[in-house]
């Protein structure tokens, strides 16, 4: 299904999860997209990122629906 998200417990040393929080602050990301993109990054580099991935979600709040009365 399209948009569908898997969810993953990820477990990190501390001192990696705030270098991380720092990094991801610093690019205005959340920890999760944070770690999305930088994995997005490594799979496209080593030629492992399959061609049907969609693409990252964007940046701020969801586009508006017709149906919100705008």
């Amino acid at each position: 299904m399209v948009g569908e998200r898997k969810q993953l417990l990820l477990r990190l040393d501390p001192g990696v999860h705030d270098a991380l929080t720092r990094w991801a602050a610093d690019d205005l990301r959340s920890v999760n997209a944070q770690i999305e993109f930088l994995l997005r990054q490594a799979l496209a580099k080593s030629g492992r990122l399959p061609g049907d991935v969609g693409e990252p979600r964007r940046r701020g709040r969801p586009p508006k629906s017709p149906s919100d009365g705008d």
